[in-house]
Order: C-alpha cells, then sequence, then structure tokens
C-alpha cells in the first residue's frame, strides 16, 4: 500500500491525466500526495543577447505557484492531504534529477508520471524525462501515457 505518491505536473494534458490518476489512488489508499513542479533554467534562454531570463523564470515559478492552487483545490475536495512542491533544474537533464530528488526527499513511495510518447527523433532530440526517471528510480514509478489521455478524451480516438 502508497502512503507518500509524489506526481510530477507541468500543466499539460498529460501531466493533469497522471495527477489525475495520483490523486485517485491516493484517495483510495489514503496517502499523502505531492504534486512537483519543475521550473526549467535551460541554459538557451540565458544566452539571447538583452534578454532578461529572470522574467521568464519568474513566470515558470509564478505558473507553478498558480497549478499549485488549482491542485490544492483539487486536493481538498477529494479529502486528499499533501501539497505542491515548485523546484528548479539547470537544464533538461536536470529535471529527472530534480523529481528524484524531490521523491527521495519526500520520502515517496510511488513516483506518478505522464509520458508524451515521442518516438524517433523528436524523441532523440527532446529525450525523455520519463524514462530518464524509470531508467535511475530508487522507486515505482507508474507512467500515464499520453495514448491513455487521448483515449480518455475521446474513446473512439484511433490510437
Amino acid at each position: 500500500m502508497y502512503t507518500r505518491i509524489l506526481v510530477a505536473v507541468d500543466g499539460s494534458q498529460t501531466s493533469r491525466h497522471a495527477f489525475e490518476a495520483a490523486l485517485a489512488l491516493a484517495r483510495s489508499t489514503g496517502a499523502v500526495l505531492q504534486p512537483l513542479y519543475v521550473v526549467e533554467n535551460t541554459p538557451m534562454y540565458f544566452e539571447a543577447p538583452g534578454y532578461d531570463p529572470s522574467v521568464l523564470r519568474n513566470r515558470l515559478i509564478e505558473q507553478g505557484k498558480e497549478l499549485g492552487v488549482e491542485l490544492a483545490r483539487e486536493m481538498d475536495a477529494q479529502g486528499v492531504k499533501g501539497e505542491i512542491v515548485v523546484s528548479e533544474a539547470a537544464s533538461l537533464d536536470d529535471v529527472s534529477t530534480a523529481v528524484l530528488k524531490a521523491a527521495a526527499d519526500f520520502n515517496a513511495d510511488l513516483l506518478v508520471m505522464g509520458t508524451h510518447g515521442r518516438r524517433g527523433f523528436q524523441r532523440l532530440i527532446l529525450g525523455s524525462v520519463a524514462e530518464r526517471c524509470v531508467r535511475q528510480a530508487r522507486l515505482p514509478v507508474l507512467l500515464i501515457p499520453s495514448a491513455a489521455t487521448k483515449q480518455a478524451d475521446d474513446p473512439h480516438a484511433d490510437i
């Protein structure tokens, strides 16, 4: 039985479905739920001449807090305890490290993540935070694939 569940959220539909799955699991098991929003500080954002990177960083942090308020309302409505954490990562590669560190700090016994299901060239270029987490995790990881999201939104969707 799970007592502490960490769910990675980023505002996408896929992560929304991962949150909903984690919320349902936390509600049914009485687990504490910790949504985690990671702000990625990609170096390329900082290379543009005359660009102030703090504007984007501050907006992303604010977006995480806004999402946190929304998710906290849903958790309260379902009677699930927990609170959102907003974290920062220096690069895309560090997002998986931040997720796994947050899971360890929270002493989570389950990590829930959405996966966008990228294949081929997109996966090669963009990588997969979820895949890196699965490979490096020392706890069970529940992945909610984007195909499941499409099917839930439209049961007649061609998957």
